[in-house]
């Protein structure tokens, strides 16, 4: 597919022309003073209900139509209604040339056309321009996956680039929440290699298992999050592999909706049973690892989770920072006074300790006092 500039930067909308618009098909048999118009028919097979309108030389039509007879009665004495020269046609609704704007519907999704020949009835049609179809989307999975299709009738990521063309900003944030194997990620990573956005993407998917009976499954694959993963990480690799100059973002971070990573504490004394003497030290939650900890903390100070993040140590003990210093937290065990200022000497707007990650009462005791000598203006909060 040929690379189209889709943006129109002063108006910051799609540029839809791909040739010169042709109005010769609107026409004005009727001498309508509105002007040349186009007509389409109203009808629709989708079990609304039919009733019957009748044209000026009395010919009757029963259909499933979409106004309503009200509506369908307003249109008729407002002229829209076309009966046809004879005036005994199936009615058709009239659309003016002088309220067109833009192009047509049809000319963002068809372009470069071309003559085929339908083989069971042997009549010339145009060939749709390749924005995908269910077989080109499974076409593109088996591409990705080695010959299978990890899931059923995917999206083609063809025509997913397509409308987030058409409904972003080069930097937007683009959010499925029906992601299935990520083909929406897919074409967000595509259409940023072609032309320099920065999009961001959020993939909603819950762990829907796989059928043991199907091919993904079979692969390794045990629900769809498992699929949706894997096809980032391999369209990230084929887009690079594609085109080695192609500037984008491949990365992507996974994240589990879970409980709160605090244990609950609305008890009132009767009804706190003890099982063990850490209940009395520690309010986390066994087995919360740091990460859960500072994401948490991310959330509660609006950072966002895609936001960079850096692994290293000060003073000895592995600290976070978050977003180039925005946000630092060290959840280790044993800290000291010495780590303490070793944090607050780097005036983060935020900072995240563990209670019990205290080394003594004494460190905890001092653990205001050194930001208030250090950064006074960070905001300090202790899990």
């Amino acid at each position: 597919m040929k690379n189209i500039n889709l943006w129109n930067i002063e108006k910051n909308a799609l540029n839809r022309v791909r040739k010169p618009f042709d109005a010769t098909e609107y026409k004005n048999p009727d001498n309508d003073p509105r002007g040349p118009w186009l007509s389409s028919g109203k009808t629709r097979n989708d079990g609304r209900p039919s009733y019957t309108v009748t044209s000026p030389a009395g010919v009757s039509f029963t259909r499933p139509w979409i106004p309503t007879p009200a509506e369908f009665a307003k249109w008729e004495k407002d002229g829209l209604i076309w009966w046809g020269k004879d005036g005994k046609s199936i009615p058709r609704k009239k659309a003016f040339l002088k309220d067109f704007r833009g192009n047509a519907i049809s000319d963002i999704f068809f372009d470069e056309y071309t003559d085929e020949i339908r083989s069971e009835t042997n009549i010339k049609r145009t060939k749709r321009w390749e924005i995908g179809t269910t077989e080109s989307g499974t076409k593109g999975a088996k591409e990705l996956f080695d010959g299978f299709s990890p899931i059923e009738y995917p999206k083609p990521w063809t025509l997913i680039k397509h409308l987030v063309a058409i409904a972003t900003n080069p930097d937007s944030l683009v959010l499925d929440f029906f992601s299935g194997s990520a083909t929406t990620a897919h074409a967000v990573m595509k259409l940023n290699a072609e032309d320099g956005g920065k999009r961001k993407f959020i993939m909603v998917q819950l762990d829907e298992t796989c059928d043991k009976d199907k091919e993904a499954y079979k692969a390794g694959y045990k629900n769809i999050c498992e699929i949706g993963k894997e096809r980032i990480r391999r369209a990230a690799k084929d887009i690079k592999n594609k085109d080695k100059n192609a500037i984008f973002d491949g990365g992507f971070r996974v994240l589990k909706l879970d409980s709160s990573n605090m244990k609950n504490v609305s008890f009132t004394p009767e009804e706190y049973v003890i099982k063990d003497f850490n209940d009395l030290i520690d309010n986390i939650k066994p087995k919360r690892k740091p990460e859960d900890l500072l994401f948490q903390a991310m959330l509660d100070f609006g950072i966002l989770l895609s936001a960079d993040i850096k692994e290293t140590k000060i003073a000895g003990k592995k600290v976070f920072s978050v977003d180039g210093g925005h946000l630092i937290a060290c959840f280790d065990e044993n800290i000291t006074e010495e780590t303490v200022r070793a944090i607050a000497e780097k005036k983060p707007d935020y900072a995240v300790f563990r209670d019990r990650s205290m080394a003594t009462d004494s460190v905890m005791s001092n653990f205001n006092q050194i930001f208030e000598a250090y950064s006074p203006k960070t905001e300090r909060r202790v899990l």
